[in-house]
């Protein structure tokens, strides 16, 4: 059995790649980079999804691909999130085709069905919206399209999972951000605080990417073609998810809020101002984040649980403990 991780070399694709490995699967991860921090067992193909010629080549002989690749981020050129996110998924699936790959997985995201506003207990019936917040969902959203509407071409099956604010010992986005924040006194609550948010462990969202992938061979019928919502089970409150955070690391706690509709404004302002002047790094505050930060979004994954199985590897508290260790043993930064 050979499986192939692109984006192999990130937060996800890492530890997807590793889990694949320790089952005694031949794995290959495509990037644009080497990465050191992988195991030597995993074989490293350099490439550029946006190069269709190179991923067709670096698919070939694979039985599986898992499609974790894709730009993140609520800022930036909309140029850059589709050729990514869009462009890529299409040499992705193309390049399944061209190599005669049956089995599909798809890193997606709960941001394709997100416009605003609180989404609480929601499950895949959800539609997706008529208009987005960011790029990053907008193109997301049309590669999940894309994925999904491709299963049972040629023989292909797909299948999309949308973990929710992937987190963990090692993480290099959610968390820096929040201490990065923090520690130049700029973080503050948005909202009133009450909101609650799924989120999940790193080691989660891998395990249920394989456990998806070995339902697509066991019982296509029930999981190909279909998105799934993947969690740690129970949300969070998050301003006190983030708070416990900070005290675990000797920072103080959020101290200063602002109301949801004068963070939505500032990010609308700030938005224009920044697309006006053509200024490249992120606002401190957009429409979709402050709307990330003070709204409800946490999903229902009985469809998970009952077509695939998926159970946690990794408690939340364990792995809340892990990340802390790993915290204080890391300088700050």
């Amino acid at each position: 059995m050979r499986v192939l991780v692109t984006g192999g070399g990130g937060f996800l694709g890492s530890e997807l790649a590793r889990q694949l490995l320790a089952e005694d699967i031949e794995v290959l991860v495509l990037g644009r980079r080497f990465y050191p921090h992988l195991p030597a067992e995993i074989c490293q193909v350099r490439a550029d999804i946006r190069d269709a010629p190179a991923v067709s080549d670096a698919f070939s002989g694979c039985d599986a691909v898992f499609h974790a690749a894709a730009v993140p981020g609520i800022w930036g050129p909309a140029s850059m999130f589709r050729a990514i996110n869009v462009r890529g998924t299409e040499n992705v699936i193309n390049a399944c085709l061209d190599n005669h790959i049956d089995k599909l997985i798809f890193t997606s995201t709960p941001s394709v069905v997100f416009a605003g506003g609180d989404m609480e207990n929601s499950d895949e019936s959800v539609p997706y919206p008529n208009h987005y917040l960011s790029e990053y969902a907008r193109t997301k959203a049309e590669a999940e399209r894309l994925v999904l509407e491709s299963n049972g071409h040629s023989g292909l099956l797909t299948v999309a999972l949308r973990p929710h604010l992937i987190w963990g010992a090692g993480d290099p986005h959610l968390v820096p951000r929040l201490l990065k924040r923090a520690r130049s006194g700029r973080l503050v609550q948005v909202g009133r605080g009450h909101n609650k948010v799924d989120l999940v462990h790193v080691k989660n969202a891998a395990r249920a990417h394989i456990q998806a992938w070995r339902a697509l061979g066991e019982n296509p019928a029930k999981v190909a073609g279909r998105c799934y919502f993947i969690s740690d089970r129970q949300p969070v409150r998050l301003w006190g998810w983030v708070d416990e955070l900070l005290k675990s690391v000797g920072l103080p706690t959020v101290r200063r809020s602002v109301p949801l509709g004068a963070a939505y404004a500032a990010g609308a302002v700030l938005e224009a101002v920044y697309g006006l002047f053509g200024i490249g790094k992120e606002p401190p505050m957009t429409r979709f984040l402050a709307q990330q930060l003070g709204t409800s979004h946490y999903f229902n994954i009985t469809r998970a649980v009952e077509d695939f199985g998926y159970q946690l590897l990794m408690p939340p508290e364990e792995g809340f403990r892990e990340l802390i260790r790993s915290l204080l043993d890391r300088p700050a930064g």
